[in-house]
């Protein structure tokens, strides 16, 4: 009898976990939206010609990353990429890190425009690496943040960056990963 009661409590105990979990999971899907929505809200405000690109466009990913930089520099963040003919997002994960003559903090956005189905789908699957050269972009967070050297061609598409808060300045060489979020989806 007392072995029934453990393992109706055991049971019960998982259910409950799962249940939480579902509801956290939620409630960090719509926290990744929310920021991917306001993302695009500034990439529009700064650059109008922007969404009417990303509406002719087979999809679009954009995230919000959180970086420092002082001669080593990391950033992280979260957003979703949008199939426009599925309607479907992936939520996915991006880090970055860099090495040189550097120094900052900032808020930034991306936004990545794809020429193709194909392309989206090889950075949906795939992932995507980067590197990059010199770099520079200062916002206040307010509605004065900058798109930092306008459109990026990529092999996939064109790619924003804006920086919506802090300052980042100076050269150096990094690298930029994206994957799919295996917490979210």
């Amino acid at each position: 009898m007392k072995r029934r009661k453990l393992l109706v409590g055991a049971s019960l105990a998982s259910l409950l976990a799962r249940g939480a979990y579902a509801q956290d999971k939620s409630a960090k899907q719509a926290e990744v939206r929310a920021k991917a929505r306001q993302a695009l809200e500034d990439f529009y405000k700064v650059d109008p010609d922007i969404k009417n690109a990303v509406s002719k466009a087979p999809g679009y990913a954009v995230f919000t990353t959180y970086g420092l930089s002082f001669g080593l520099g990391a950033a992280g963040g979260k957003g979703i990429a949008h199939d426009s003919k599925s309607k479907k997002d992936t939520y996915m994960e991006i880090a970055q890190a860099s090495a040189g003559l550097q120094i900052g903090a900032s808020d930034t956005r991306y936004l990545f425009v794809f020429k193709d189905a194909k392309s989206l789908a090889d950075f949906i699957d795939n992932g995507w690496d980067a590197s990059a050269g010199a770099a520079a972009g200062a916002g206040t967070g307010k509605s004065d943040a900058n798109i930092k050297a306008g459109a990026v061609a990529f092999s996939g598409g064109t790619a924003y960056v804006l920086t919506k808060a802090g300052l980042q300045a100076g050269v150096s060489l990094g690298g930029s990963k994206v994957w799919k979020d295996k917490d979210l989806n």
